[in-house]
């Protein structure tokens, strides 16, 4: 490829048949399109992901929702507006007990941690498309590509491309029942239907906690102490009851004196820096060891060209923009070292406008942590960061929400979030998905009856493809292609990338 050109090159697979759900195990219940990147650009992914597509590995995939047994909704958190719950705040509280006293927690951890929902790349089908794929096409990309146009004749011109400015067990959905109150026959007094009210007056002030009231009071004190003897305001009572930030509430899990260190180091992992590199046998053998308790994988499944393949390739290019953050874009492994040792690794993509999750994995010694929600946190906290440097970049996104499977439900509960309408490709908030997805596995959320994909393939003939190492039109190639017509799957595929990525991404065509 010229020096300077920057493209995204897929090779298009199709549908299919079904294979293997990773959720609820069905036989032949999952379907998805998939597709071979050998590299893409943060934006184009960017944009695939904001059409429900994800990566695994360099294999990216779109589950064909209205016909997939456990459909998978993309699911983003306003990283901006997230507050922690209860549930968040005694993880956080676990870990500084941890870290200060040395006491592991016992019993069972809180959630699943974020793994990727991508079990087609351990499907024998899918890997031998995608070793065959490697194999040809990557010879067929090597040296500098050529660009053909067309003219106002109609005559094709071509010019070089560097002139040219361009994460179960059963998840058999569950039935809530709901139940109302009848009159209750027997000795004791009877218990009668609860009539429908106004709710709460409006003209009374709202139910406030207890502990609140008494900090409140508290607070209220120590500054009438403070002003008789002439004494400034104490930081808390400026606060008043604000509530405690994500950030504060990290720094206090990591207390200054404790009996561990808890660090955590962001490493690129492609292309692989000089510390992935350093650390990529450790880092296996905690992947490895997770995969066989926590997944109980046979020692020989994860090996170490399984690890690479699946957690360390990546078709995401290293890019340099001016408004991008320090690090810069692509995909990462951010390591957490306890006294010297990694025990966690979570990988994620940097993108312009968000940090996407791909997996996490940890050494099953410290289960009880429940580091798949620590991290969670940890990560949304440096997403909230990141957005310091690059302000475009707020949102945090967990893959993928199954809500037919209920080990997958954890990830709504980092609130404010919303998914993705399958239909019309709009975010939801989650609120209005649930009860919609309570009645019925596969659904579209936008309530407009009228609205469409904005983003949809119009023009099939601006789409992009790369043919015989020159990069042109569908509609040139469609004169000079030999062979059987294609356009059915090129239109296919156009489809679900949407008109920009049409225009952008180059379709390998042999």
């Amino acid at each position: 490829m010229a020096a300077g050109a920057s493209y995204t090159i897929v090779e298009y697979f199709g549908g299919g048949d079904g294979y293997r759900c990773g959720y609820c195990k069905r036989e032949d219940g999952s379907f998805s399109h998939g597709m071979w990147s050998h590299t893409m650009t943060v934006q184009d992914y960017q944009d695939l992901i904001d059409r429900g597509w994800r990566r695994s590995g360099k294999y990216v995939y779109k589950p064909i929702m209205n016909q997939t047994c456990c459909p998978q909704y993309t699911i983003r958190c306003q990283s901006l507006n997230f507050q922690p719950s209860k549930t968040h705040k005694k993880i956080l509280k676990k870990m500084s007990k941890f870290l200060a006293k040395g006491e592991m927690p016992t019993g069972p951890c809180d959630g699943e941690p974020m793994d990727s929902a991508c079990d087609e790349e351990e499907d024998g089908g899918v890997r031998e498309t995608l070793v065959a794929c490697r194999s040809e096409v990557s010879a067929s990309v090597e040296g500098p590509l050529s660009k053909e146009r067309e003219t106002a004749g109609g005559v094709a011109s071509k010019t070089t491309a560097a002139e040219t400015p361009e994460k179960c067990g059963s998840c058999e959905p569950t039935t809530e029942r709901t139940e109302t109150a009848t009159t209750t026959p027997g000795p004791g007094p009877a218990t009668r239907a609860p009539r429908p009210g106004l709710g709460a007056d409006p003209a009374r002030p709202p139910c406030r906690k207890a502990k609140d009231v008494r900090r409140e009071r508290r607070l209220q004190k120590d500054q009438q102490t403070r002003e008789a003897n002439g004494q400034p305001p104490s930081p808390q009572a400026s606060r008043g009851s604000q509530a405690k930030t994500l950030e504060e509430l990290i720094t206090e899990s990591l207390p200054v004196d404790a009996t561990h260190k808890l660090e955590v180091r962001l490493v690129r992992s492609s292309p692989p820096g000089s510390q992935f590199k350093a650390t990529f046998q450790e880092s296996y053998q905690v992947y490895k060891r997770y995969q066989m308790a926590i997944h109980h994988d046979p020692p020989e499944k994860p090996s170490e060209s399984q690890f690479r393949r699946f957690l360390c390739d990546s078709p995401l290019e290293a890019e340099s923009t001016p408004d991008m953050p320090d690090c810069g874009y692509g995909s990462f492994h951010q390591q957490y070292w306890l006294d010297g040792r990694i025990i966690a690794v979570g990988v994620i993509d940097i993108l312009p406008t968000c940090v996407s999750s791909v997996y996490l994995y940890y050494d099953p010694s410290f289960s009880s942590l429940s580091l798949g929600s620590y991290s969670a946190l940890r990560e949304i906290a440096f997403t909230r960061q990141l957005h310091q440097q690059s302000p475009q970049l707020r949102f945090y996104y967990l893959g993928f929400y199954i809500h037919s499977c209920p080990k997958m439900r954890y990830k709504g509960q980092y609130r404010p979030s919303a998914l993705l309408c399958p239909e019309t490709f709009v975010w939801v908030p989650i609120e209005r998905c649930l009860p919609i997805l309570d009645q019925r596995r596969y659904s579209r959320f936008n309530v407009d009856p009228a609205a469409g994909d904005v983003g949809a393939l119009r023009e099939l003939g601006r789409l992009r493809v790369l043919y015989c190492r020159t990069v042109m039109p569908f509609a040139a190639y469609a004169r000079k292609r030999k062979g059987p017509c294609d356009e059915k799957d090129v239109q296919e595929y156009g489809e679900l990338v949407g008109q920009a990525c049409a225009e952008r991404m180059l379709l390998f065509r042999a």
